[in-house]
């Protein structure tokens, strides 16, 4: 039995010449439907189909009959379909709404007027489900990208929806946060629920994957499991070891909330030329050791050094940052802010992102926005490169793209530090791999 029947649909956003989706006739059946595709291909379009957020919240035009769950998509309301499509969204720090975790995962409780008394059994078996227990009192704002990315999964599952559809949920975890959504997702559909999933990082779910719907250029077909094959890493020729110049060290350095140190006694440095790649799990202290570099919080104790040069830096959430009229715009910014003569082009055809050079940022897919704001920080020749989970939302193109574009800074005297669960890129670029764990780093 099918969940979703899509028939003769296309779907404009508003101002777009292109249907951003179009199909024939397509039918979702229930279990677990695993969606692939390149970015920007129309895969976020096709979920947020399946809960009226399209077309209902971003509006544009659409034609033809879309029905889930036995709900007309264009005449239900969105209010109704949300009451059985749970959804997680790429970036979930944006659906948040209250600050702390228990009252975030309680909120779509409130919302359906459960009791007071009946909310706290569900709010654990959630949280328990996603594997984040431990997370129940903290605030939204301490916490990680892969953190807040597994709570946002917990708020999903407590609504009980018959659908639930997740939008690159694994993205930003580390290898046990990933077994633990698998293990949810296995368990949901073990029990009745259905769930649409789109993923790059697709390997941990193929295995469980009942069907397969791949997107190409707004068009998705229907394929086998089998026919999906699974990434592998790049073989690159190795650069010869780094003997530039110190460009950043840290002695002696404890980071972390104030009074509670995430990573401590932290001796460590890097030289112009070369890939550090920094792992460890969730809430490790990882991004808080970027942003100690980065200069934008100051350590507990220790001393921080840096070469004078510029310090270029991708938080895990770059949209932030982007806010010129169109791509181009942004790596223009950058050069001339960096003095410069760069041509804007040469970064922009690295990351594959001419095509989309006048584009406004923000329209973009996930995907393609996080190659954007790496054109934008990362242009020309800083001193120090610092990047948070730089593949979020990123197809095996878009991370080939940026392995060449780490090679680039390097050979031109970078130093370059990345934060990442990505066992595929630091594969491919990493020069040392630092191993952050219980506090310590190895």
């Amino acid at each position: 039995m099918a969940i979703a029947t899509l028939e003769r649909v296309a779907y404009w956003y508003p101002e777009a010449a292109l249907p951003a989706l179009s199909t024939d006739a397509l039918e979702v059946p229930a279990g677990l439907t695993l969606v692939v595709g390149p970015s920007g291909e129309g895969k976020s379009t096709l979920l947020r189909l399946l809960n009226g957020l399209v077309p209902h919240f971003h509006g544009g035009r659409i034609a033809g009959c879309a029905t889930v769950l036995g709900r007309d998509v264009i005449t239900t309301p969105t209010r109704e379909l949300a009451r059985n499509v749970g959804f997680v969204f790429q970036d979930p720090e944006r659906q948040f709404v209250h600050g702390t975790v228990q009252r975030e995962v309680a909120f779509g409780l409130e919302n359906q007027g459960v009791p007071v008394a009946d909310m706290d059994g569900r709010i654990d078996a959630a949280l328990a489900a996603a594997g984040v227990t431990e997370l129940r009192r903290r605030r939204v704002s301490t916490l990680s990208g892969g953190e807040r990315q597994r709570v946002a999964i917990a708020a999903a599952l407590v609504l009980g929806s018959r659908l639930l559809v997740l939008d690159e949920p694994t993205s930003q975890l580390d290898a046990n946060g990933v077994k633990a959504v698998v293990r949810s997702l296995i368990g949901l559909v073990a029990s009745g629920h259905n769930v649409v999933v789109s993923e790059h990082r697709s390997a941990s779910l193929l295995p469980h994957a009942d069907s397969i719907c791949v997107l190409e250029r707004g068009r998705p077909r229907m394929v086998a499991p089998a026919d999906i094959k699974e990434e592998l890493p790049r073989p690159r020729s190795r650069r010869p070891p780094s003997r530039g110049d110190v460009r950043w060290s840290l002695s002696g350095v404890s980071v972390g909330p104030a009074g509670q140190p995430i990573v401590a006694g932290v001796d460590l440095d890097g030289r112009a030329g070369q890939v550090l790649v920094l792992r460890g799990p969730n809430g490790s202290g990882k991004s808080t050791l970027l942003r100690t570099l980065a200069g934008l919080i100051r350590p507990l104790a220790g001393a921080v050094e840096r070469a004078p040069g510029r310090i270029a830096f991708l938080p895990q959430d770059p949209a932030a940052l982007l806010h010129r009229p169109t791509v181009a715009a942004e790596v223009e910014l950058t050069l001339k802010r960096a003095g410069e003569a760069d041509s804007p082009e040469t970064v922009l055809a690295v990351l594959g992102l001419s095509g989309l050079a006048g584009r406004y940022p923000r329209d973009l897919s996930t995907g393609e926005r996080q190659r954007a704001a790496i054109a934008a920080t990362m242009a020309g020749r800083p001193a120090v490169a610092l990047l948070d989970e730089p593949t979020r939302g990123m197809d095996r193109s878009s991370r080939l793209a940026l392995g060449d574009l780490v090679s680039r800074l390097a050979c031109a005297g970078s130093s370059v530090v990345i934060a990442t669960h990505d066992d595929l890129l630091c594969a491919e670029v990493a020069d040392r791999i630092v191993e952050i764990d219980e506090g310590r780093i190895r």
